[in-house]
């Protein structure tokens, strides 16, 4: 076969030339050309965008970042300089500030608890176990209920830890136990309560004057803010109010801290909740509850039951898979639900 040509008036045969891509763009025409695809700039994701992006999280990267990051923050803040007299100095100032403020009742606090042996003793075992037994069990629950989520809510919590550390080197700071002359109850010493660090056979193995700010307050107020944002049921957000809240008092009462380190937690925790604003463009809660990488798999299983009742899965996933999470079937709807559904849809 030749090319094509045309008969023209004096009867000579001519071929006519091709036309061009730009005649073919402004007349619709077809050429012979195959034109080769061109990538999109605008789909182009870079590696900070695809690292700003929630994805799902790995379960053996997870325990092995948090258990390597706990480390690393024990190590350091630990080997930070017990700077003593400093810590004494600081701590005598702080004092002083809150009797100015009116706010000085740590003592009133701890003496009167402390009088309640039951109570101060549950106290003790609280401080030494909830702060982390509370925040792992609200790590795992983002982790199963709100994968899209949960990396934001992780760099809250890393970022929040991290900048504490910065104010243990920079302010060494005593709690009220162990100031001198000041009449505080040592009460994990005073009851012999087992586990603490704070006090005991185990102080010599944290840093004792890594008072301000105060990471109780900092992991507890995380794990209340997140549970009351994303929790449904009333009452559960209510504990995720209440527990900060009994951490507060529980800090204050065994005299581990001042009232002033509870707002440097919480200073620290409005600065880790920037920096996840800032890398991820909203706060956890705003963003998705799930991945895109989740979003397959539930379709998946609902073209299975489609297909399963209806013979035809192949011809509804491609009248009714939709474009993105918007119209993506509810992954709660039981197996007969779905099934009923596609019998519906089917024609």
């Amino acid at each position: 076969m030749g090319e094509p040509t045309v008969k023209t008036k004096e009867g000579r045969s001519a071929t006519p030339s091709p036309i061009t891509d730009e005649e073919a763009d402004a007349t619709g025409a077809p050429t012979d050309a195959v034109r080769e695809p061109t990538a999109d700039p605008a789909r182009e994701r870079s590696w900070l965008a695809r690292a700003r992006s929630p994805r799902r999280p790995r379960i053996w990267f997870e325990i092995l970042l948090i258990a390597v990051s706990y480390w690393t923050y024990s190590l350091i803040r630990n080997a930070v300089p017990e700077q003593r007299t400093k810590a004494l100095e600081n701590a005598d100032w702080i004092w002083h500030t809150e009797q100015l403020l009116g706010i000085a009742v740590e003592r009133s606090i701890n003496h009167s608890v402390n009088s309640v042996t039951w109570l101060i003793v549950g106290m003790n075992y609280y401080y030494a176990t909830l702060h982390f037994i509370v925040t792992i069990g609200v790590l795992i629950w983002l982790f199963r209920r709100h994968p899209g989520r949960y990396a934001a809510a992780r760099l809250v919590l890393f970022a929040t830890t991290g900048v504490a550390l910065l104010g243990y080197y920079l302010y060494p700071l005593a709690p009220p136990r162990l100031m001198t002359g000041s009449r505080f109850v040592d009460t994990v010493a005073h009851h012999e309560t087992w586990g603490s660090m704070a006090s005991g056979d185990l102080k010599s193995m944290s840093n004792q004057y890594a008072a301000m700010p105060s990471m109780h307050i900092g992991w507890s107020l995380w794990c209340g803010l997140i549970i009351f944002a994303l929790a449904k049921a009333p009452w559960t957000k209510l504990l995720g109010l209440l527990y900060p809240t009994a951490t507060l008092v529980v800090i204050v009462a065994t005299a581990n801290h001042f009232w002033l380190d509870a707002v440097g937690g919480t200073v620290c925790l409005m600065f880790g909740f920037g920096v996840s604003y800032v890398w991820y463009g909203s706060l956890p809660a705003s963003l998705p509850r799930a991945t895109g990488e989740d979003a397959p798999r539930r379709w998946l299983w609902v073209l299975t039951a489609r297909g399963a009742s209806t013979g035809r899965g192949t011809e509804i996933a491609a009248r009714t898979a939709p474009e993105g999470r918007e119209g993506m079937l509810d992954a709660r709807e039981t197996p007969a639900a779905v099934a009923s559904r596609g019998a519906h849809t089917a024609p």
